[in-house]
């Protein structure tokens, strides 16, 4: 059956990814550190400036690549996230069989 995300078309990505830009440009910068705070956490946040920063250091001429490549270490994260919840799920579901 595979995970939320293993379930969309690569359209139906594309088209949540850019509602998702939208909401987030459009967002008030305290509201935007608050849901990052929230559904992150500080020491997630934190590591992502750190490995952003030394990255586009170390390859200054990339930035651009370097930047998609963050949003999508982002989404891979939170798919295997969703991944981990939806075995222990799986788990937890056979233990009470």
């Amino acid at each position: 059956m595979g995970t939320p995300a293993e379930q969309l078309d690569s359209a139906r990505k594309r088209e949540l990814a850019i509602e998702f830009i939208r909401r987030i440009r459009a967002m008030d910068r305290d509201r935007l550190h608050n849901l990052i705070l929230r559904q992150a956490g500080e020491e997630l946040a934190q590591f992502f400036l750190a490995y952003a920063t030394d990255l586009m250091e170390r390859e200054p001429a990339r930035a651009s690549e370097n930047a998609s490549s963050l949003l999508l270490i982002g989404y891979l994260i939170r798919c295997f996230e969703e991944d981990l919840e939806l075995r222990g799920a799986a788990q937890n579901g056979l233990l009470l069989h």
